[in-house]
């Protein structure tokens, strides 16, 4: 390729101009927000940006993959890396079962950003340009380019240019607008999944000391949800951060989700797993408390297209947001980009449909999909749509949420599905639901 045109700079489009800068002569990334050097950026883009995230065991991986010594580069700046017992998983305030393969990395998102940013626009065939996106040049059934003017400035319909590429990805997040380019020229639109979860979530960050010394990163979830069963806590997170503080995620559903108030958000924390509640005790909140709110899951299934221009992929939020509690959104991210330079390492053409990469990346977000959206239907308020064989998922998987908290194998297969190590469908294996059942009947 001459030219590859990313549209958004934020992780998933970063990782994508990684993928092409080995495909392409030249490599634009289009970014309308000011994102700056540290990551945190201005604008509306991506606005749960400072809130806490997750780079899951496979992102780790695959992040590392993609920037040789990336990691090492992050601890040399601060970032903590927990293995074994520093990271900690709860089920209902019980400690889970000790897994000894798991590895987390403890740093704010704006911080693995500005590192992955940084090594991105150091590479020769990489620029950036501040502009938006205004719409897709298209011609002879494939994207040849895209309109873009300049961000920002009084006059930006009289800056407006047209920019030829040979492919173009859509990194543009929830807010994408290609749906409705391509609708504008007659192509057919994606059929759009959606589950209303109506998530409200809030990070605060703390200080940190000796408090929580072997502490790198600790989790807790609601366990198997029956109606007789309350939630015996409340769901949240900790993580040690770069900058030496604790950054601490509260989460609920509807009426339950957390608010701005600090004294509310103190007081939730000490109904959580020990670690929070000693955080809670001990420690400063330093600055405010930032709430977001999750509306509603979201995929767009390209592969049940029988038509797609060619010279265009889809990556990131832009193809699939699931529930952020459970922290897949940075590594699905990375799956996506692994999947687009596994299609393009084929030989693909970029002028083709892109059929290879929406199949590869259909798989990662279908396994996703299907972990989240399982556990979402848990929740009374959530009502659907309920996949086909959802009432024996459900049942094997209260039973094995409760026996990987007594058993270390359990958790061990537990955590690399929520890791994305393995698909879902590793929960339902014959050896895991026999083991299942022996612990329960031990127990």
């Amino acid at each position: 390729m001459k030219r590859a045109v990313v549209l958004g700079g934020s992780f998933a489009g970063l990782l994508a101009a990684r993928v092409l800068s080995g495909f392409a002569d030249e490599v634009l990334v289009v970014e309308p927000d000011l994102l700056g050097e540290d990551g945190d950026g201005t604008g509306p883009g991506a606005p749960h940006r400072r809130q806490l995230h997750a780079l899951l065991a496979m992102g780790h991986t695959r992040i590392e993959d993609l920037f040789p010594g990336i990691t090492r580069e992050m601890v040399d700046g601060g970032a903590r890396l927990g293995r074994g017992d520093e990271v900690r998983f709860y089920v209902d305030g019980a400690l889970k079962a000790p897994v000894a393969d798991v590895t987390m990395l403890g740093a704010g998102r704006p911080f693995i950003e500005a590192h992955v940013r940084r090594r991105v626009t150091a590479l020769g065939n990489v620029r950036t340009e501040r502009a938006t996106a205004k719409g897709l040049i298209l011609k002879g059934g494939r994207a040849v380019g895209v309109r873009l003017a300049a961000a920002h400035t009084p006059d930006a319909e009289d800056t407006e240019h047209d920019v030829p590429a040979d492919l173009v990805v859509d990194a543009m997040g929830r807010s994408s607008r290609l749906t409705a380019w391509l609708a504008a020229e007659g192509w057919g639109q994606a059929p759009v999944d959606r589950m209303r979860v109506d998530l409200g979530y809030a990070t605060a960050r703390f200080t940190r000391g000796s408090e929580l010394p072997d502490t790198v990163v600790a989790h807790s979830t609601p366990g198997p949800a029956h109606d007789y069963q309350p939630v015996l806590c409340e769901p949240g997170a900790l993580t040690a951060t770069e900058d030496g503080t604790w950054s601490v995620v509260l989460a609920g559903y509807a009426e339950h989700r957390p608010g701005r108030d600090p004294a509310e958000f103190l007081a939730r924390m000490r109904r959580c797993v020990a670690p929070l509640r000693e955080v809670a005790e001990r420690c400063e909140m330093t600055g405010g408390v930032e709430p977001f709110h999750f509306r509603e899951s979201r995929r767009r299934r390209f592969t049940d297209l029988t038509d797609f221009p060619g010279g265009l992929v889809v990556l990131g939020d832009a193809m699939a947001t699931v529930n952020p509690v459970y922290g897949q959104g940075l590594t699905l991210a990375a799956l996506q980009a692994s999947s687009l330079h596994v299609h393009l390492r084929s030989g693909a053409s970029p002028h083709d449909p892109a059929w290879g990469y929406f199949r590869r990346a259909a798989v990662v977000v279908d396994a996703a999909w299907q972990l989240s959206t399982t556990a979402d239907l848990a929740q009374p308020h959530v009502t659907g749509p309920y996949p086909r064989g959802y009432r024996i998922l459900r049942w094997a998987g209260d039973r094995i949420t409760t026996a990987s908290v007594r058993d270390s194998r359990v958790n061990q297969t537990y955590l690399d599905v929520v890791h994305m190590r393995a698909h879902p469908r590793a929960l339902t294996a014959p050896r895991v639901l026999a083991r299942t059942a022996r612990v329960l009947w031990r127990s």
